[in-house]
């Protein structure tokens, strides 16, 4: 009985291994998709700038808070030089009107290197949600 048993789950094994091509599932995208986001250099150093910011107060990754969501804005702006210029001068002096009516507070101790790179990783999170 028991060899019974090991030839059959042998044979399942094999079955389901069967096929030179692994089967794409939707995690295994995701999990592709998050890893080479993950691999930008941008990435990170986008990512600890806005951990260390107070960026959080207003906004969330993936839900509105004071603040759009930084996956909303992702998906609103292109990564472009452009959008990436005029987002970090929107870090650095606030703004109003784009989201809503409560305004942004500025941040004039970013400086525009720091507030292009945060801007980098935010728009970097568009990736993450194809």
């Amino acid at each position: 009985m028991k060899k019974i048993s090991l030839i059959v789950s042998i044979a399942f094994f094999l079955a389901a291994c069967g096929g030179n091509e692994p089967a794409k599932t939707e995690a295994t995208e995701e999990k592709k998709s998050e890893t080479s986001i993950m691999d930008n250099p941008d990435y990170d150093k986008g990512l600890n700038l806005v951990a260390k910011s107070d960026c959080f107060t207003c906004h969330k990754l993936r839900e509105a808070s004071t603040g759009p969501s930084y996956g909303d804005v992702a998906k609103k702006y292109e990564n472009t030089d452009a959008n990436v210029e005029m987002l970090a001068d929107k870090v650095i002096k606030g703004g109003q009107g784009v989201w809503g009516q409560i305004p942004m507070a500025a941040h004039p101790q970013v400086s525009k290197d720091d507030a292009k790179q945060m801007v980098k990783y935010i728009l970097l999170l568009k990736e993450e949600t194809k």
